[in-house]
């Protein structure tokens, strides 16, 4: 069917063992994941509607066939819930397990651009974060989980937010409806999918603005206690899959206001491209939590 609309595509790759294992991550879930990324992308992207998606599939010639079939299981069920269609795709044998899709969608009015902020605009998050990396520890039974007091709620919460992750169409359709009629079609955003952090400093090394954050008001999730290594986690623990928004404070503050979830995490200023404390001290990453996806995971 013809489109007289731009296109936003954009290619997304799940590795075995970086991305996913089979200790943590059925098929049908590494199905579900591969597409829920890619929307994720078109999302900070400002998509209005999502077309279709095509899979690259590698798999070692030993993978049992149900494995093939879970995967297709899970991208099937994250387009029956998000939108578009299977337009194809191709695979080949290799060493690992590999699933590439390439999503499209045409652009909405919003011109979401990671160089889009300006010094003076608010910070905002439309989730907490953290609850991914959390998941994922509780699977492994790392020994720093069994001993946090969580709830089963927020645990089952946790290992969904790892396994299942959504995308934020939700939360871009809000920021789209509560845009002032006074403001033009333009703000700074980015998904976190590679961590919190690194999502504030691609904004401001795109928009060349420095990003002073508020220590009290970073996204962890309310049920969560303040431990220093959960917030390590909420900072760069990576595939919380939430958009992070670099816009004028009218349009933030009508933002939050429609969306319960989201929150402001700080300001853009004028200066360097850095992220820093509003004391004044430097954010230090820990090279321990940061999600790397050139290394084993």
């Amino acid at each position: 069917q013809a489109c007289n609309k731009d296109l936003i595509i954009n290619t997304d790759v799940l590795v075995e063992d970086i991305h996913f294992s089979e200790l943590s991550t059925s098929s049908q879930n590494a199905g579900w994941k591969a597409v829920t990324a890619n929307f994720s992308d078109l999302a900070c992207s400002g998509v209005e509607k999502i077309l279709g998606i095509t899979v690259g599939l590698v798999a070692p010639p030993s993978t049992p066939w149900c494995w093939v079939d879970g995967a297709y299981e899970g991208i099937n069920n994250a387009l029956s819930q998000f939108g578009g269609k299977l337009l194809g795709g191709d695979c080949s044998s290799g060493k690992q397990k590999i699933l590439s899709i390439t999503a499209i969608g045409t652009k909405g009015p919003l011109d979401l651009h990671r160089s889009n902020a300006q010094p003076g605009d608010y910070l905002v998050s439309s989730g907490p974060h953290g609850l991914s990396r959390l998941g994922l520890d509780l699977m492994r039974s790392d020994n720093f989980t069994k001993s946090l007091r969580l709830s089963d709620s927020l645990k089952e919460k946790a290992i969904k937010c790892h396994q299942q992750p959504e995308p934020p169409l939700k939360a871009l359709s809000k920021l789209i409806t509560s845009k002032p009629t006074m403001l033009p079609w333009k703000a700074a955003a980015t998904d976190s999918s590679d961590g919190f952090l690194e999502a504030i400093e691609c904004l401001c090394t795109s928009s060349k603005c420095s990003a002073i954050l508020e220590e009290s008001n970073i996204p962890i999730d309310e049920n969560l206690p303040k431990d220093k290594k959960l917030i390590n986690w909420c900072l760069e623990g990576g595939e919380d899959f939430e958009l992070v928004v670099s816009l004028p404070p009218i349009w933030a503050n009508a933002w939050i206001a429609s969306m319960p979830s989201c929150k402001k995490i700080g300001i853009m200023a004028q200066g360097p491209p850095q992220v820093i404390w509003s004391n004044g001290e430097k954010i230090l990453r820990n090279s321990a939590v940061k999600f790397e996806h050139f290394s084993n995971n």
